[in-house]
Order: C-alpha cells, then structure tokens, then sequence
C-alpha cells in the first residue's frame, strides 16, 4: 500500500475505548476518550510503580522521577520542542495563564486576538491588564491574516491565536502569523488544544514563541498540560507560584530559584498524568497524526455532506475543518438537540462552547457541534443524522 493509500484508509481503533462500547461519542473536542493503552498506562504507575518524584534517594523514586522526566522530554518532543522548554502545567488554560501573568511586558501593553478565540485565550489577557485589539474573520471562518497584519503595531506584546478553532474547526496559517508578529516585534502564543490531536505541530516550522496544549483532548488524562517556550523567554520570566521543587535555596531573608522549567513547578507535579500523557503521545504516534488528521477529515466531509441534505440546517466553519462540525437547526435551541440525541445514544457539544464573542459574530445563542477522534466512524454519522431526523420530527 503506498503511502496517499494508507494515509486515505479509514482507521479500525474502535475497540481499543473500552468507555464507548454502545455509545456514539461525538465531543472529543471537549475532551477525547482514552484508549486501554493509556488506562493500563495509568493504573500500572499507580498499581506497582508509584512512588515521588526529585526528592527521594531510594531506587523507586529514583526510577519514577526518570519516567517523569522522560515524559516531559516526549511531550515536547511531540512539538519539536526540548525537554528544558517544557512545562507541565493542570492544563492549557494554566499555561496560558502563566504567560498572561509572568512575560515581561517590554512597555507593550496590547495583545492582538481573533474573534474566534476561545475564553481561555481572553480572560488571561484581560487579568494581566493587556489590551486587546480582535482580528475579524473571513467570510469562512478562518482568522484573517491580511486585517492582522493591517493591525498589529509595536505596541503589541503577544499575538495569541488558536490553532484550530474549537467551534469552527478553521486551522490557522501558522508560519504566516509568526512572520506578521514578529514583523513588529510581538511574540507569538497559540492555543493548541484542538490542533494537538489532529494536525502535525513542530516548532520550528511554525515559528511560535508559546505554544499550550492539553493532556486529555490528546487521548490523555485531565490535569496535565504543557507550554512549550523559546528557552530565552523562559529565563526572563519570574516564577508564577511558590514551593517545592521550584526552589533553589531558601532563607527567611531570600530565595534563589532553579532554572526552567523547574522554576514554574511548584509542589508535587502530577506525576501519574506526565507518565498517562505521554503513553497517549505514544498511541497516536504509532497511528500517526497525518491518518488521524485524513480519517477526520473523511468524516467530516461526510458529515458536512450529509448534513447539508436536510432543511433547516445552517452550517459553520470551511469545508475542510480540522475534525469539527458545528451547525445550527432551525426552530431548535441546540440545548434540546443535544438532549433528544442523547436519548438516541449519541453525544454532541450544544452550547457557546466558551466562545462566547464568537456566538455573537455568528449571531446566534449556541451551535451544536459534532467533534471527531480516531475511534470515530461512519456509524457515529448515521446515528447523528437519524437522531437529528428524529429532532425534526418532534418539532414539527
């Protein structure tokens, strides 16, 4: 089989989720279920292998803090990042929020965002007490580069961008927005929470400063995550939180630090979900990010197709979405979408999906959406669209 081949041949990993058996789960962009690999990985450091980590001087700890260690290494790997630009924070919202609080700000005090951001990439600007300037959007639901490089100035500290849109799918033009940022000056973050999962990410390609994303959207558990930044930027950042093994030496007149990555982790890290985070990079790895992302984007031109065969339904986002479809049906409160479809065993996101500027833009109160994974099939797509026949019939 040659390589376009296999890339276009749908995946069978189905029955490697034990907690969809029966279910039709269509809100992995809220968060991805877990494969056995990842549960086995799990249970067994806590089972036979659990012990601290950095501190203790017998061989448990010892080998323990080497696989934390090591998984660190492999999520940012995973980016094309190092391990001493690796941070391990509960999630991408924390990471976000780290760089908020802890970038020097330079006498820069704008951040330009989009319209599509979600709100953990808003409210950490906004408690740090940046500016934020918003880049409108094209007619398809993608940032508009052409009115960000209209706008950005060299009173922009940070341009913080989402890589994927969470509501629309969109996939931002990485490379092109690093070059706009750093036109004037400004340093690049992007939110790759829904990107992670579906598309290949490397550093050095993109040209990110920051780059956040989470454990448990990439097949992991919840309460890890990691910010990867450039080694410089990180050295010039005071510590966010105070204890534990942050510390260099401590005095009741003064404290040194270590160096990052260590320097942003205070107390006990959760070592469990490091070791589960990087048993889920494993397993998508052995797939490969370059089928999930075609088998995705399989489903998701089936599902655009399909759905745009029944009347009432209104469409967001491009055609070739990275594994999100959101849509609206006339008459219906996307709430009561997503509860008749629950009983006929398939499962949406109905809501503002925390993007609630975005819901605006759109002008409606809510979108249902249906979000792709490597489990999903053509099942989950006829049992979405009879469900919604279903919807249509009990309203009229």
């Amino acid at each position: 089989m040659n390589i376009q081949s296999s890339l276009a041949a749908p995946l069978d990993v189905r029955d490697q989720f034990p907690a969809i058996a029966g279910w039709h789960y269509l809100d992995s962009a809220v968060s991805a279920q877990k494969p056995q690999a990842v549960i086995d990985a799990i249970t067994r450091a806590y089972a036979q292998d659990y012990a601290s980590v950095h501190r203790g001087v017998y061989q448990r700890s010892a080998d323990m803090t080497l696989a934390y260690e090591a998984a660190r290494a492999r999520a940012g790997n995973f980016i094309g990042g190092a391990a001493e630009e690796t941070i391990f924070t509960r999630g991408a919202t924390e990471a976000i929020n780290l760089v908020a609080q802890r970038l020097p700000k330079n006498g820069r005090t704008r951040v330009l965002l989009s319209a599509l951001e979600h709100h953990s990439n808003i409210v950490p600007w906004q408690l740090a007490g940046y500016a934020i300037d918003v880049v409108p959007l094209t007619p398809d639901g993608r940032i508009d580069l052409d009115a960000a490089e209209a706008m950005i100035s060299e009173d922009h500290r940070v341009v913080a961008f989402a890589h994927v849109s969470n509501v629309l799918g969109s996939v931002l033009e990485a490379p092109r927005t690093a070059e706009i940022a750093h036109s004037k000056g400004a340093l690049l973050l992007l939110d790759g929470c829904q990107a992670s999962p579906r598309i290949s990410v490397m550093i050095d390609k993109i040209g990110a400063d920051f780059y956040a994303y989470s454990g448990h959207k990439l097949y992991g558990p919840t309460g890890i995550g990691v910010l990867w930044g450039r080694r410089d930027l990180l050295e010039s950042m005071p510590p966010w939180q105070g204890g534990g093994a942050m510390i260099d030496r401590v005095t009741f007149e003064g404290t040194t630090f270590m160096p990052p990555p260590q320097r942003f982790e205070a107390g006990t890290p959760h070592i469990v979900g490091g070791i589960g985070l990087a048993s889920a990079i494993d397993w998508v790895e052995g797939i490969g990010v370059e089928r999930i992302h075609a088998h995705e984007a399989a489903l998701v031109a089936e599902t655009r197709e399909r759905l745009t065969s029944l009347d009432g339904v209104t469409l967001y986002g491009p055609e070739d979405s990275a594994g999100i479809v959101s849509f609206t049906l006339d008459g219906v409160h996307p709430h009561d979408v997503g509860t008749i479809l629950d009983d006929a065993g398939v499962a949406i996101r109905a809501g503002h999906h925390c993007a609630q500027p975005l819901m605006a833009l759109l002008g409606v109160p809510a979108t249902c959406r249906a979000s792709f994974a490597a489990h999903s099939d053509s099942s989950d797509i006829d049992a979405l669209v009879d469900g919604l026949k279903q919807v249509k019939r009990i309203f009229g």
